[in-house]
């Protein structure tokens, strides 16, 4: 028979040092949580002092990445397009609005608490090809986010050396501004996320409205000026011939505009700071997904039309060879224009307006990284318990991020091919995820729109690669640090509890209760057949081996391994009656000693008795039992349990003794 499962009794977590110390790991550790699966990110759970924020206040967040891109765009697009760089922007255009941004309304539905497209991906493998499949979009994740950082920043300080107020004074001191710059954004982010938000909306605003009037003036000219229009028709039908070769070309290079489809990953990635209907639960947060849709749209249309104009303006007003490295509107056309036709002053303004939102670009960065890594690596054992806390994760992403930029010597060419790499890689797992979720849910119809644009990323990004093969170099570089530090703190972090809770139900609790009279005393067992007879023989060799006076304070223990690639998980106990008279406890868990020690502490922590467990020696070469507990959480388990304990309870008088025979 079963004992009732309903009424549990959920046991503390036996941790050592549950408080932060004070001080400055204190400081650093302040707003850690105790569970990592529930880790949302920068301040994930509102308080009175860190809000959620209207959805348009956060699209700002992520706008200083998206937008920013205005700064270097049109200049990209010049020189990878020529003459034709307003069509093929026409085309990157098309696939944002009918490709991306359909994309990523899917996954916020589908992921509504920042996980963004990988989390989606995740569902659909288990075990350990699942964690590596994740590791490895984390790995081209990062190399988005932290390149968008240091090639934002390193872009400023191109703008800031370019400018002719100050031009020649700061050259050959590029690296150290970009590090400036890097090490201000960072400290932003250790004095709190509210402040950031408030940061980028005065900044996108200011830079926004100072673009507008930039392009509208360009436009002015090209309307006033028909013999402008006249000579880039000319121009275009002696380059290519017909319509037709033209918009074949548009086709084959706008893949080397893909930068200008920033954004989308981290608009997804900070949904947890998105306000929703008062009505919202975790479960349904059916008002944050509806402003992260409106987020994603506004953001995606004031780009597009953004794109289309500088890029006509610039491509019919600047010279072609300003384009070409060295030239003035080599990564500043907008800038460029500016400066030519409206004057030093407001060129100067402009300047410092682009400077600010490049510096603060990677600010939507840091936000997705602060909010995705606690998500994963943590809750796989893959990272440090402190990783999922802002301020020391906010340290290292600016470590990181210095040495990226000391590795390129700050050099905004040098990391573009990564820099697409990554967002063209993370866009095309986001649409597969979301092609699958529809063929899942049996919409045929979506399923074979999605599958279609999934092809088109995939198309775009191979281009990207072939054209740029430093990028997957680059990704690879991120990719294989990822996995050797993950794998690392996996193994350092082995000996851990990995259990966030134990709950027993009323039979497990009234076996225990009736055994603390005298003395409890549990027996690890691995059931067979689970016959009579097993238990039988069982009970006698316990008995006979550790010289007990009798079996009736015998509890059986029986774990069953689910999916040993899991780190933390929560133990539900339940005690049953087997063949009459042989108390059970039955649980699930990814390994068994981790859960067999919480299982001791908190048996010890309820009735106030050191229970005693019993174990039979496993055979078998000592590396491969190591080698099967790391990978699929079983191996010798005695001793493993012992060590566990140990470490979780220093003291040995209260320390659950463990006997082998």
């Amino acid at each position: 028979m079963t004992g009732p499962a309903l009424q549990t009794t959920t046991l503390p977590r036996p941790r050592a040092g549950q408080q932060p110390p004070g001080g400055l790991r204190g400081w650093l550790l302040t707003d850690i949580t105790e569970h990592s699966g529930t880790r949302q990110g920068p301040h994930g759970v509102p308080t009175a002092e860190q809000p959620r924020h209207p959805w348009w206040r956060v699209m700002c967040l992520t706008g200083v990445d998206y937008f920013s891109t205005l700064g270097y765009q049109p200049g990209i697009a010049a020189l990878a397009a020529g003459l034709l760089s307003p069509m093929a922007t026409l085309v990157l255009v098309g696939l944002t609005l009918l490709g991306a941004l359909p994309v990523y309304r899917r996954v916020a539905a589908e992921s509504p608490h920042g996980e963004g497209s990988i989390a989606m991906l995740e569902r659909l493998l288990s075990f350990w090809k699942g964690k590596l499949f994740v590791l490895v979009l984390l790995g081209f994740a990062a190399t988005d986010f932290l390149i968008t950082m240091t090639l934002s920043a390193a872009d400023a300080t191109a703008h800031l050396v370019e400018n002719p107020h100050v031009q020649g004074l700061l050259q050959g001191h590029q690296v150290a501004l970009t590090l400036v710059l890097l090490g201000a954004l960072g400290a932003v982010f250790l004095r709190g996320f509210t402040e950031a938000i408030g940061i980028a909306v005065v900044l996108v605003v200011v830079y926004l409205a100072l673009n507008a009037v930039v392009v509208a003036d360009g436009l002015w000219l090209v309307a006033s000026s028909p013999s402008v229009l006249a000579d880039w028709r000319a121009g275009l039908t002696q380059a290519h011939g017909n319509p037709l070769a033209m918009v074949g070309v548009a086709l084959l290079v706008f893949p080397k505009l893909a930068l200008g489809m920033s954004g989308f990953e981290t608009g997804v990635a900070v949904m947890p700071q998105v306000e929703g209907d008062p009505d919202d639960t975790e479960g349904r947060p059916t008002g944050r997904i509806r402003g992260t849709r409106r987020l994603l749209t506004t953001a995606a249309l004031v780009m597009s039309v953004f794109l289309v104009t500088s890029s006509l303006v610039t491509t019919l007003l600047i010279p072609a060879a300003q384009f070409e490295p060295g030239g003035s509107a080599n990564g500043r056309a907008l800038a460029y224009l500016a400066h030519e036709h409206l004057g030093s002053a407001f060129g100067t303004v402009y300047d410092l307006s682009t400077i600010a939102i490049l510096w603060f670009a990677g600010a939507s960065a840091m936000a997705g990284m602060l909010n995705l890594i606690p998500r994963y690596l943590p809750r796989y054992g893959m990272a440090p318990d402190w990783a999922r806390a802002v301020r020391p994760l906010t340290l290292v992403l600016t470590a990181t991020a210095f040495l990226v930029t000391w590795i390129f010597h700050a050099s905004v060419d040098a990391q573009g091919g990564a820099y697409a790499t990554g967002v063209l890689v993370l866009m095309t797992s986001a649409a597969v995820a979301v092609t699958l979720a529809c063929r899942r849910a049996g919409q045929r119809g979506r399923t074979v729109a999605f599958a279609v644009i999934s092809a088109v990323f995939v198309y775009t990004t191979v281009d990207n690669v072939i054209e740029r093969p430093d990028g997957v170099k680059i990704g690879a570089c991120f990719i294989a640090a990822i996995l050797a530090v993950s794998f690392w703190s996996r193994v350092r972090r082995a000996f851990e509890l990995r259990t966030a809770s134990v709950e027993l139900d009323a039979t497990a609790e009234r076996f225990l209760r009736d055994c603390a009279r005298r003395s409890i005393r549990l027996v690890a067992n691995e059931p067979d057949a689970g016959g009579a007879e097993e238990y039988v023989q069982k009970t006698r060799q316990v008995v006979a081996d550790h010289d007990l006076p009798d079996e009736g304070d015998i509890i059986f223990v029986e774990v069953k391994v689910t999916d040993p690639s899991e780190f933390e998980t929560t133990l539900r106990v339940h005690g049953e009656v087997h063949h009459g008279t042989r108390r059970v406890l039955t649980f699930e868990s990814a390994t068994v000693p981790n859960a067999l020690a919480s299982l001791l502490l908190a048996v010890r922590d309820r009735t106030g008795v050191n229970p005693h467990i019993y174990f039979e020696w496993t055979e078998g070469n000592p590396v491969t039992q190591l080698l099967r507990f790391l990978f699929f959480g079983v191996g010798e388990v005695a001793p493993v349990t012992r060590e566990v304990l140990r470490i979780a309870e220093p003291d040995r008088s209260r320390r659950p003794h463990v006997h082998v025979g």
